[in-house]
């Protein structure tokens, strides 16, 4: 890979990075908002009625969900980085091939080819 090809992956990663970092600081705003009481209008931040408490769990639980998946997504772009860094970056860990581009293209935070990727979702056969 030449370095202009590896420099626009580089910016790839870390523009993703800060937009990431952006939508989790603004989940959390928006959790610690729901969760206090007065921003959402009331004086108590205890649902009047079980229907209030079940969908306020559920927007909760799918918060957390968002925020947890927002950064596993910062750490495999930081370990891509890290790879760009190192020299390792485009060749599967797994088998040590080059990835090919288009995968990098759609995921460049990849640390896999397409065929491992494959094995390792399927998991071990007996």
């Amino acid at each position: 890979m030449t370095k202009k090809e590896l420099d626009a992956y580089r910016q790839q990663l870390t523009n993703l990075k800060h937009r990431l970092h952006g939508d989790v600081s603004q989940l959390e705003t928006e959790a610690l908002r729901t969760a206090g009481g007065e921003a959402n209008g009331n004086l108590s931040s205890v649902p009047i009625h079980m229907a209030d408490l079940g969908s306020d769990t559920f927007e909760e639980d799918v918060t957390l969900g968002l925020i947890e998946n927002a950064d596993t997504m910062i750490e495999e772009i930081n370990g891509a980085l890290t790879r760009l860094d190192q020299g390792g970056y485009g060749t599967c860990e797994e088998c040590g091939k080059p990835i090919a581009r288009e995968r990098l293209e759609a995921l460049p935070w990849t640390r896999h080819c397409i065929r491992c990727a494959q094995k390792i979702q399927e998991g071990p056969t007996d």
